[in-house]
């Protein structure tokens, strides 16, 4: 097992290796009652958990949600809340996320607005979620306009990500998350495009030590940004704060909503990196050969590198209400080079239109 310490404003750990979902009863301790957050394909392991928490003495209930993307609904937030009621939780007790990223960014804001924030611990039960949405204190749901434009921080009093439980996950899933690993590589650990370059299928299997040393990575990546930033509040030019995150995510969330988040989020942003590293070719001097790495990396381990599905004016038109913008300027994350990251203000029209015409795949 690896700990992985995150200094926020409430110090917690994300505890990383095979078996230590097992660690749940140190973090549920002194509460009354849990209620475990859950999708469909985990009641089993939901009931297990509830059951084991029953004999330890908690109260449990169990609240299952849709699968994915759409659990982060107004209409599943006031369910929960109203399963919350009923079951007569209080300030005392605690939240469970179980699951992949929409599961824990829902069930982290549950906790985050029932009587303005009780305990939350997050069981992360894809890759996804285990190296970005679990981490970080970030909760939210999404509404027509856009992905995660309603939501709040709350720091969990945990992290538990089981390698075990990726054990079976459809490959497609598997590299949806890695693709927030290699952004974790281009933003600040370069030796993790390198584990990704050397052995591509050994870094898609989850059972590997390659695969765990990603994970770890990421995860570190991740503490180490949220811990200086928290609340996204330092950026500005090359002193890039916990925005640095968002690399990719600005033109990958408005695909995400124009795909009616049909498509899985580790697609979007891989297109939105490639994007991001044309734009930053263009305006913040990102030699060529980081952008082509870009392309190889991602494609090694099949995740897409192009895109022609969206109209270009109406994707343009959400990325202005993405979380960084402010006022009518347009901000996106970029690199200088590897590890060298930068925020490009008011990006100059045509150069975002040439750097999309670079993902026609024709």
């Amino acid at each position: 097992m690896v700990c992985v310490a995150v200094k926020a404003e409430q110090p917690y750990e994300v505890r990383i290796g095979k078996g230590v979902r097992d660690q749940v009863d140190a973090l549920v301790a002194g509460a009354a009652r849990a209620a475990i957050i859950h999708q469909p394909v985990l009641s089993d392991r939901a009931e297990s958990l509830a059951l084991h928490l029953k004999e330890k003495g908690t109260q449990t209930v169990t609240i299952e949600v849709p699968p994915g993307e759409p659990a982060k609904t107004g209409q599943v937030l006031q369910d929960c809340w109203t399963r919350l009621a009923e079951a007569g939780m209080t300030r005392s007790d605690v939240v469970i996320g179980l699951g992949g990223g929409a599961a824990t960014d829902l069930a982290g804001f549950v906790a985050a607005t029932w009587l303005r924030g009780v305990g939350y611990i997050s069981i992360p039960t894809t890759v996804l979620a285990m190296v970005d949405a679990a981490v970080g204190g970030k909760t939210g749901i999404n509404i027509e306009a856009g992905k995660n434009l309603v939501g709040a921080f709350h720091e969990p009093r945990g992290v538990l990500c089981d390698l075990e439980l990726l054990i079976g996950l459809p490959r497609a899933e598997v590299v949806s998350g890695l693709a927030e690993a290699i952004k974790c590589g281009f933003i600040a650990d370069p030796r993790i495009l390198d584990l990704v370059e050397q052995d591509p299928d050994e870094a898609t299997d989850v059972t590997s030590v390659r695969f765990a040393e990603i994970v770890r990575r990421a995860v570190a990546v991740k503490a180490q940004v949220v811990s200086g930033d928290l609340r996204e509040a330092t950026s500005s030019a090359d002193t890039v704060g916990r925005e640095a995150l968002n690399y990719g995510h600005t033109l990958g969330h408005a695909i995400e909503a124009h795909q009616h988040f049909t498509w899985r989020h580790g697609e979007a942003v891989s297109i939105g990196m490639v994007f991001a590293a044309e734009v930053a070719s263009r305006t913040s001097g990102l030699p060529r050969t980081v952008v082509e790495r870009h392309r190889k990396v991602l494609a090694s381990v099949d995740l897409p590198i192009a895109y022609n599905a969206g109209d270009w004016d109406a994707l343009r038109a959400t990325m202005s209400l993405d979380k960084k913008a402010r006022g009518t300027a347009l901000r996106l994350v970029g690199l200088r080079d590897v590890g060298r990251v930068t925020i490009i203000d008011s990006p100059a029209e045509e150069v975002l239109r040439q750097a999309w015409a670079t993902l026609d795949p024709h």
